[in-house]
């Protein structure tokens, strides 16, 4: 199968986490406005009952998504990973997914430990590639740190996805172990792999000037109609500002404030799109590689050696997967 029919078939999880997303966010919204109107008409204590809304809401999502949107997540990443590797998917590919999941974590808990320790090696190899900008020294250390820091980030998600794509493949191996063996990968075969960048990046940027720039003209020619909206914001802020000459002179310009909004909501939109339907197509094409070199040069015992040296959260994850 090519990466675009494995992205075709496993679309549905991403459509389906989109609505469960939208309609979290609407329970969101009605339970913040039904504390507040609650007890604003039973007491007039409106903000306390939006701050108890607003605690219910946040808990509601957590479990939404710790409950609902993991599973879909996971199962697109094991459909995925079935895909690259096997050149095969299901018709229903929707509950092939999520029974892949079910049986290799049979608890939430089990889910969210994997992934928790996943995160937590790759994001320590983060840090350790931000300080290589940082050493630089000076402001320009920091700018070169921070870039590189959001690069990483960036790479990382993908990578954390791949690794759990990898624990999916290992269905003879505990999930500890196996999650050991998809960090190992990419020290492994770091070069082949850091090929990918140009493909996340680059699509990632094509994204977000079409998606972005088509959205900023959308919603800069619907806000230029209430620029009389944006005069009043601009003085009310200038006027609760606690030091109007260090407030941002952008803020004191209604005609900047709403490029400023369009640009806000454009780059939303962006988002929510990019990874709707962009991301999970670039996730394949880096899936593909990641498993194509780990199948072809599995890690061995030095390689875990040479990362448990780089790495303490590593070392920590391979004493759990020896245990």
């Amino acid at each position: 199968m090519t990466n675009f029919q494995i992205y075709k078939k496993t679309l549905g999880f991403s459509l389906r986490r989109v609505l469960i997303d939208f309609l979290t966010l609407i329970l969101f919204a009605c339970l913040i406005a039904a504390g507040y109107f609650i007890l604003e008409k039973v007491n007039g204590n409106g903000m306390i009952g939006l701050l108890i809304g607003l605690f219910a809401a946040i808990i509601a999502a957590v479990i939404i998504s710790r409950f609902v949107s993991f599973k879909l997540k996971a199962g697109q990443i094991a459909m995925m990973t079935k895909g690259v590797t096997e050149g095969e998917l299901p018709d229903d590919v929707i509950a092939a997914g999520k029974n892949v999941v079910k049986e290799r974590f049979i608890t939430v808990a089990a889910y969210f430990a994997v992934t928790g320790a996943i995160k937590g090696v790759f994001n320590e190899l983060g840090r350790l590639l931000t300080k290589a900008g940082e050493r630089l020294g000076g402001e320009t250390g920091k700018t070169v740190g921070s870039i590189v820091s959001s690069a990483v980030a960036t790479l990382i998600s993908y990578l954390c996805d791949c690794c759990l794509g990898w624990v999916f493949y290992s269905k003879d191996k505990g999930a500890f172990k196996a999650s050991c063996e998809g960090a190992v990968l990419f020290f492994k075969h770091g070069k082949a792999l850091l090929k990918n960048v140009g493909r996340i990046f680059g699509i990632g940027l094509l994204s977000f000037v079409v998606i972005g720039g088509v959205f900023f003209l959308i919603f800069a020619l619907i806000l230029s109609n209430f620029m009389e909206f944006f005069q009043t914001m601009a003085v009310w802020l200038a006027e609760n500002a606690e030091s109007a000459e260090e407030f941002p002179d952008l803020l004191k310009d209604p005609q900047m404030l709403m490029i400023g909004s369009s640009i806000l909501l454009a780059v939303i939109i962006w988002s929510f799109l990019h990874s709707t339907f962009i991301r999970p197509f670039v996730l394949t094409g880096v899936l593909r590689n990641y498993m194509e070199a780990g199948i072809n040069d599995m890690p061995t015992e030095e390689s875990f050696e040479s990362v448990k040296n780089v790495s303490r959260k590593f070392a920590k994850l391979a004493e759990k997967a020896d245990a």
